[in-house]
């Protein structure tokens, strides 16, 4: 070998070993680099710029800051997963009924203001005892308890005497709360029995707000820190579900649901009661189609939905929602949906403005069923326990 050769191996050997060490140093330079924003033009497949700087920066700005695996290149990316929106915390159960039973004293209600101005009358003959009869009547308060009420004042004003506008509220707010009844058992199942949910069955006509309703019973029930879920069981109105599943978004209420239009209601609410079951929620609120009661394939498939329930957790509460200005139409369906599904509450809706007090007292005579929550208004939060006697004095302030 001559010594110009042996001279290039040398060489060659000296290059391979400056490379080795060299490459590696480069490589680390470059990746310190590469977290240093920059802001000029990129191409189409140069990862996006991410806004804020460094990780660091990122977390005083809000927002969870995830690291990937550094990618072939050796540049790191840097994802920005934002904060979720923040929840809506729904107003308190005892805040509801001092504003529900203001605006319901400030409401143009017959019942009440009706009778203390006829029964303050100095002299009270049969022509008044005829318009009292008549108030009562068109308050909807039904021939029955009308008769009742008719008797027990009659023989009181007779007996005592007095007609002193404070003694005549004392009797009259006597004789309606007996009629609203304070005895009867207005609380919600919303306990947990052997390991498995409540579950609250919904049911009503068209046009009644039933799924609104549902949105603020949801609501009821997370300000009294219970875990709720709900069923879209009402696969037949156009956006039925999408609605409720808004209304449970809103307060962090997870929503089950179909993606076909049109499908099983009874399907669906057994998902819905199954999915609370393996997440041991408290309550399963299900939503169902509004119907009308002389429908009777419509109501057969309500009960349905009932048994097919059932086979998951026992249907604890049944639910019906009236429109309180329908009067004592929302009677006649009462009593087709009680055969159905064993109703065990009533939620009367639009109880202000032109509706009649006295329809409260017509439904629980009639159906046995006490009236549980009350709703006075659009408001989300616009729907409260029934309180008897905050009810009565409303009507007399």
């Amino acid at each position: 070998m001559t010594q110009d050769a042996l001279m290039y191996i040398i060489i060659a050997a000296v290059v391979v070993v400056v490379l080795a060490i060299a490459v590696p140093l480069f490589v680390s330079s470059a990746r310190k680099r590469s977290k240093i924003t920059y802001d000029g033009p990129r191409d189409a497949n140069d990862p996006a710029p991410v806004p804020g700087g460094a990780p660091e920066d990122q977390a005083e700005q809000g927002g969870d800051v995830v690291v990937l695996e550094a990618d072939p290149s050796g540049v790191e990316v840097i994802e920005t997963v934002p904060s979720a929106p923040s929840l809506e915390r729904p107003e308190p159960v005892q805040g509801r009924l001092a504003r529900l039973r203001a605006r319901l004293s400030k409401s143009n209600n017959v019942l009440g203001k009706g009778l203390l101005a006829l029964l303050s009358r100095e002299r009270i003959d049969e022509d008044v005892w005829d318009e009292i009869e008549e108030t009562l009547l068109s308050a909807d308060l039904g021939t029955d308890a009308t008769d009742d009420l008719m008797l027990q004042l009659r023989a009181r004003v007779k007996v005592e005497g007095s007609r002193t506008p404070e003694r005549v509220r004392e009797i009259l707010g006597e004789e309606l709360l007996a009629l609203v009844d304070p005895d009867m058992d207005r609380s919600l199942a919303t306990e947990r029995v052997d390991e498995k949910p409540s579950v609250i069955l919904v049911v009503g006509v068209n046009g009644v707000g039933k799924t609104t309703t549902i949105g603020k019973v949801a609501r009821v029930l997370v300000a009294e820190d219970k875990d709720v879920l709900l069923g879209a069981a009402d696969t037949f109105r156009a956006a039925a579900a999408e609605q409720l599943a808004t209304w449970g978004s809103r307060v962090g209420v997870p929503t089950v649901k179909s993606d076909q239009d049109g499908a099983d209601p009874a399907s669906v609410a057994f998902d819905a009661v199954k999915a609370g079951v393996d997440q041991e929620v408290d309550v399963v609120l299900v939503d169902t189609a509004g119907r009308l009661q002389n429908k009777t394939n419509l109501m057969d498939e309500l009960g349905k939905i009932k048994r097919v329930i059932e086979k998951q957790a026992p249907v604890r509460e049944a639910l019906l929602v009236l429109d309180a200005t329908t009067g004592q139409n929302g009677l006649s369906q009462a009593k087709v949906f009680s055969e159905v599904v064993n109703i065990t509450g009533i939620v009367l809706t639009k109880l202000d403005g032109t509706a009649k007090g006295g329809i409260v007292v017509a439904m629980q005579r009639q159906l046995g069923v006490p009236v549980k929550l009350i709703g006075l208004g659009e408001g989300p939060d616009d729907l409260a326990p029934f309180d008897p006697r905050a009810f009565v004095d409303a009507l007399l302030d």
